[in-house]
């Protein structure tokens, strides 16, 4: 038996961790939100049109409520990663709008249906889930990614926040931070 102010918890807490992810694309230059700063190609776009995909087949195909438009990582021919990064066709607006189409899709799928409601995951080898299930491993997915995006922003512009920069940061100018990084350093150093 679940609370049942589970799945509202659970459905609020996806929709503040998709707004954190999201808000990582702001005051950022088309350039910027495609740059790939880590070995495996990371990038913003890429992660927001990831969480689409993903969110298209969790809220979607796993309760039989499929996405009515194809999505990029989801076609059985995919490309490897091909719904990691935005390809040159794809602008933002292109991208964004996708996610704000799935996670409405997204949305209307956990209002109609019940927190213990049956699904099945194609990927898993057709496993057995629940819409709690799904909406626990949604929540740790997303978050998982925008963390990633955390990281990416830093590295693009040192702009860091929960929701959008500056948000829940301390406050400190440069000298500050540097003092600050230093102390980890040299706590660091006496492990090395």
């Amino acid at each position: 038996m679940t609370d049942p102010d589970t799945k509202a918890n659970l459905h609020r807490y996806l929709r503040e961790a998709r707004a954190a992810l999201l808000g990582k694309l702001d005051g950022l230059s088309e350039y910027d939100v495609r740059r790939p700063l880590v070995p495996t190609g990371t990038n913003l776009l890429g992660l927001v049109k990831h969480v689409a995909s993903v969110t298209a087949g969790y809220f979607g195909e796993v309760f039989d409520r499929p996405f009515p438009e194809p999505v990029a990582g989801l076609a059985e021919d995919a490309e490897p990663n091909a719904d990691m990064w935005a390809a040159a066709d794809e602008s933002r607006d292109d991208v964004v709008g996708l996610w704000h189409r799935v996670w409405a899709h997204a949305d209307a799928t956990i209002e109609a249906l019940p927190i213990d409601a049956p699904g099945s995951v194609r990927w898993w080898g057709d496993a057995p889930v629940t819409l709690h299930l799904v909406l626990v491993h949604m929540l740790a997915e997303l978050n998982r990614h925008a963390g990633h995006a955390d990281i990416v922003r830093e590295l693009l512009d040192g702009q860091v926040g929960w929701r959008r920069p500056g948000d829940n940061m301390v406050e400190g100018d440069e000298a500050w931070w540097a003092a600050y990084r230093e102390k980890l350093e040299a706590t660091a150093r006496g492990f090395a």
